[in-house]
């Protein structure tokens, strides 16, 4: 494999998840697990080592995290993992925390990572119901 400041190089300004829009100075990107889906070299989740994402989990309750993994570098089937989180708000975000953290995984993406699932655990809770106005006589 060639490192990722070559591979950045190369794909940084082509390929298929880019988002190019007129008026816009960055460009976004589509690609999987990248945190903040804007095409630059610290969140791409194509050329980095080691990458972190942040998905709804499959029965809408909670989130999974995917890190990619060093030992299955060549082979993209099988170098990610999924962690999922699902106990509850304040004690996921913390036990995410902890696993970038204590694992010395990615602590440039801890903050980006807990906003994810913060934004995701937040589009998941049921809305407020709406309160009647007050009639006025």
């Amino acid at each position: 494999m060639a490192s990722p400041d070559l591979n950045w190089l190369i794909v940084r300004n082509n390929n298929s998840y880019l988002l190019k829009k007129r008026e816009i100075k960055k460009p976004f990107s589509t690609e999987a697990n990248n945190l903040k889906n804007v095409s630059s070299f610290r969140y791409s989740g194509l050329v980095q080592k080691k990458t972190v994402g942040v998905v709804p989990a499959t029965d809408k309750k909670g989130f999974t995290v995917v890190l990619k993994t060093k030992k299955n570098e060549n082979k993209p089937a099988k170098n990610t993992y999924k962690i999922a989180f699902n106990q509850g708000a304040r004690s996921s975000l913390k036990k995410l925390r902890n696993t970038l953290v204590h694992n010395h995984y990615r602590n440039d993406l801890k903050q980006a990572a807990v906003r994810r699932a913060s934004a995701l655990l937040r589009s998941q809770r049921a809305p407020k119901p709406k309160k009647a106005a007050a009639k006025k006589e």
